[in-house]
């Protein structure tokens, strides 16, 4: 590969989704390193005043502040938006920040936005808390049904915002279907992609405008740096995030970016092959608990569609126990499996999102969203299968299960 090869959209989108994972968006320097380089640096020098005026004033191609580009970022940039099948990618500090960014960045006072009830528990603080201190009213629906878009939407909805898989409940949205209802009606449809990743799952492909992504999740998938991404077309990216992120700063750093990039090389081996065992783990657990959500079993209520939009349904799910005392003794039974709220990492964790990811809701809306008390959320690793179930099984039998 050349040294600006990985650049060239014209060479970069003839490859297949694992070329691009690997290669996509490398930009090598003069002295030729195969690996991306890291470049840690604050600003940029230019040769001439002039170079720097033109720079600022969108004349001359060029960095002229971290905060706005730098090269190890703008390589991941172009990797996501490859693998997103989108024309420009942002990248942030963490995914929450890439979430604020992209409602805040298009919304104002009078606006309306639509979005799904079940969700992350930080998401569900934006639209239920953040947005309306800036005038801006939301209207929260059952996704999974795509006429609840339908019947929310007002003269000043600008926004439909969901998760799918969400955060924890596993509920899966007809990304057709309410993409469509969107577009018919010029509403811009954000997909928070982030349990599937675009290796399992394209958005944009069943007609979402924008997708944001926790890349702290399975695009790095290693538990060790935070990262966000907002995919978009380009006038998006370029008029409408771009001008909030300069100004507002919720800059990505470039070892951050760099480990992200690493981890995009292996995220289509992880992710199919942690798929594969936490299909095996929800199996296992069928039968043995009260209740199931992962949507890659037939007893799912939304299997199919699952089925019809995703290539597999990733690594996380999640199951109901008999309560709170229940799941905080299975968790502290365990032996292999981390107490731990993260995800998308390549060690088995588990957490009790009542108590703490989604803690800060409030408990009737926690309800009205399917987090109960016994709900347990798993994020399958990358341990042989056999020791995660062995291990799930003793801490099963410990609590009664």
């Amino acid at each position: 590969m050349k040294r600006k090869t990985g650049q060239d959209r014209s060479i970069t989108q003839t490859w297949r989704p694992q070329t691009q994972a690997v290669r996509g968006g490398t930009a090598r320097s003069e002295y030729g390193e195969t690996s991306e380089a890291l470049f840690l640096t604050s600003g940029y020098c230019y040769d001439k005043a002039g170079d720097a005026a033109a720079r600022f004033a969108g004349e001359q191609d060029g960095m002229t502040y971290s905060r706005l580009q730098n090269p190890t970022v703008q390589m991941l940039e172009e990797r996501i938006a490859l693998l997103e099948g989108a024309e420009a990618c942002r990248t942030m500090a963490t995914g929450m920040a890439a979430m604020t960014a992209v409602l805040l960045c298009q919304l104002q006072t009078g606006d309306h936005l639509v979005g799904g009830r079940a969700a992350f528990g930080s998401c569900r603080w934006l639209t239920d808390t953040l947005l309306p201190k800036f005038g801006i009213q939301t209207t929260i629906v059952d996704a999974r049904d795509p006429q609840a878009f339908l019947d929310a939407v007002k003269p000043n909805t600008k926004v439909f915002f969901f998760e799918t898989p969400a955060n924890p409940t596993m509920d899966v949205v007809d990304l057709k279907a309410v993409c469509d209802i969107a577009r018919e009606r010029g509403i811009t449809t954000v997909v928070d992609n982030a349990f599937a990743t675009p290796a399992l799952q394209r958005p944009m492909e069943f007609g979402a405008d924008v997708t944001a992504y926790s890349a702290t999740k399975m695009m790095d998938g290693q538990g060790r740096v935070l990262a966000g991404a907002v995919c978009g077309s380009e006038d998006f990216i370029t008029n409408t995030l771009l001008p909030f992120t300069r100004n507002t700063g919720p800059t990505l750093s470039p070892f951050n970016a760099w480990v992200v990039l690493k981890g995009l090389e292996t995220l289509d081996l992880r992710i199919h092959r942690q798929s594969e065992n936490a299909l095996k783990v929800g199996a296992f657990l069928e039968g043995r608990v009260p209740r199931v959500l992962h949507p890659g079993l037939a007893s799912h209520p939304q299997h199919n569609l699952a089925m019809s939009q995703m290539d597999a349904c990733g690594p996380i799910f999640a199951f109901e126990v008999e309560g709170r005392e229940q799941a905080h003794g299975l968790l502290d039974a365990l032996e292999l499996v981390d107490i731990s709220n993260n995800i998308g990492d390549s060690r088995s964790l588990m957490t009790h999102p009542a108590s703490t990811t989604h803690s800060g809701v409030a408990e009737d809306k926690r309800i009205e969203m399917g987090v109960t008390e016994g709900l347990l959320r798993l994020n399958v690793g990358l341990e042989d299968v056999a020791d995660v179930i062995d291990d799930l099984d003793r801490a099963l039998a410990k609590v009664g299960l």
